[in-house]
């Protein structure tokens, strides 16, 4: 499980070899697209891409099932 401060990422976060799932478990979370409040559950695929960022701070449950 991860916190995540105040953010903005400078660059895309590409998942590979596999895909990656978000579980938002405090705070906001934003894939530099829209805002994922706690209790959203986010699936990247693989080769999918994001800039991941938050305004107020997040806590995030990260797994890789197949990477």
């Amino acid at each position: 499980m991860g916190r995540a401060r105040q953010s903005c990422g400078q660059r895309d976060d590409v998942h590979q070899p596999g895909p990656e799932e978000v579980f938002v478990v405090d705070g906001v979370f934003n894939d530099g697209d829209r805002d994922y409040p706690a209790g959203s559950f986010i699936h990247a695929p693989a080769g999918s891409s994001h800039v991941p960022q938050s305004a107020t701070g997040c806590t995030l449950f990260l797994f890789y099932p197949q990477g």
